[in-house]
């Protein structure tokens, strides 16, 4: 016979689920990991914000829409630095574990090598796009350049985080990185 009282369901153990959390250590984040942490939960704020003004108040403050796109398009880019220097951005691993060790090495070099251009050339292009725009953002007296410009030094810090993977995997044992 079964422990449980009958006529409840099974008894779930919760604290079975978080034994293996490892406590926080401000040294396993990096700086992009904050700015997204600080700008999401700007963006969380300015939603509700929108939320709370327009069901409970029955107006809508203007400007959230604007911001919180702008804030999402923020949290998205710079996330994907995140992404880059964790290596998880989406890839197909499928051939990589048919492939001898060293062939698996320069192709990730060669992998790197391709990201670290592609990075540096939308940050060109991103730069010169901001240096190009003009306009104000409609609702807010900001310029729009203000979010190109945000989205070129996450193109750059995505480059430099390429090229600190392209240096691990070069100096890694084949197989290993």
């Amino acid at each position: 016979m079964s422990e449980q009282p009958e006529g409840q369901g099974p008894v779930i153990d919760f604290e079975a689920a978080f034994e293996d959390d490892d406590d926080f250590r401000f040294a396993d984040h990096a700086v992009e990991d904050y700015i997204t942490l600080v700008v999401f939960w700007a963006l969380i704020f300015v939603v509700f914000l929108q939320f709370f003004t327009r069901y409970v108040m029955g107006d809508s403050t203007t400007w959230t829409e604007e911001i919180a796109r702008y804030l999402l398009i923020l949290v998205g880019f710079i996330g994907s630095v995140m992404a880059v220097r964790k290596g998880s951005h989406i890839m197909v691993e499928f051939f990589y574990h048919y492939m001898p060790p060293w062939l698996v090495r320069i192709l990730n070099i060669l992998v790197d090598l391709t990201c670290v251009l592609f990075y540096s050339m939308l940050a060109w292009i991103t730069f010169q796009l901001a240096g190009r725009t003009g306009g104000m953002m409609i609702s807010v007296d900001v310029p729009k350049s203000v979010l190109y410009y945000a989205v070129c030094a996450a193109f750059v810090m995505m480059a430099l985080r390429g090229v600190q993977r392209m240096v691990k995997h070069y100096f890694s044992e084949p197989g290993r990185a």
